[in-house]
Order: C-alpha cells, then sequence, then structure tokens
C-alpha cells in the first residue's frame, strides 16, 4: 500500500501532457491493483489459488517497473529523477520478493 501511495503522490508530479495522462493512468492502475491482488492472496482459498494471485502481483509489479521506466526515459515528471530511481529501487526490491514468493510457494504444492 505504501508503494502505490508513493506512485500516486509520484504521479502527481507530472506534466500535463496527453502522454503524462495515460502514463498516469497506466500506472496508477497497475501499482495500486498489485496491492489489491496481494490483498487477495492473503486470503487465498487453497495454495494453487495464492500461487495464481501472487502470479497476479507479479505481473502488476512488472508492468509498474515498465511504466516507471518509461517515465523516466521520457522524462515527464517535473521535479527531480531521484524521485523515479527510488521508486524504481523500491518496485525492483518488491518484484524480486514477489517473485521469491510465488517460486516458493509452486515449489511447496
Amino acid at each position: 500500500m505504501n508503494f502505490a501511495a508513493g506512485i500516486i503522490k509520484l504521479t502527481g508530479k507530472l506534466d500535463s501532457s496527453y502522454s503524462a495522462h495515460h502514463v498516469t493512468k497506466q500506472i496508477i492502475r497497475s501499482a495500486t491493483s498489485m496491492g489489491a491482488n496481494y490483498e487477495e492472496a492473503c486470503n487465498a482459498e487453497s495454495r494453487n489459488d495464492f500461487v495464481h494471485k501472487m502470479q497476479l502481483v507479479l505481473k502488476e509489479s512488472q508492468e509498474t517497473l515498465y511504466w516507471l521506466k518509461l517515465l523516466n526515459k521520457a522524462e515527464l515528471v517535473n521535479s527531480p529523477t531521484d524521485q523515479i530511481l527510488r521508486a524504481l529501487d523500491e518496485g525492483t526490491q518488491i518484484n524480486r520478493i514477489i517473485a521469491k514468493s510465488v517460486l516458493t510457494a509452486k515449489q511447496s504444492t
């Protein structure tokens, strides 16, 4: 949830172009979906259900990283790039944790 909130705050610093608006909608959707799907995974009905929902978290995490990289590459943020780099670092760490969780859960089935 903290990661998604940070992404929402970051998108408030984007310029007002059509491109920035498009990316804002996409990155907010994927970042907030990560947390929502994780909450569902925590209440999974079975290990297979848990794995499936965590794979959705991983998918959304990877998409969020893509949008962050695009923001950085296209220079759509009206603030220092270090904020995007911090978000990229945090997102990468989350992505690795989720990927490892999926792998561990799959091996336990």
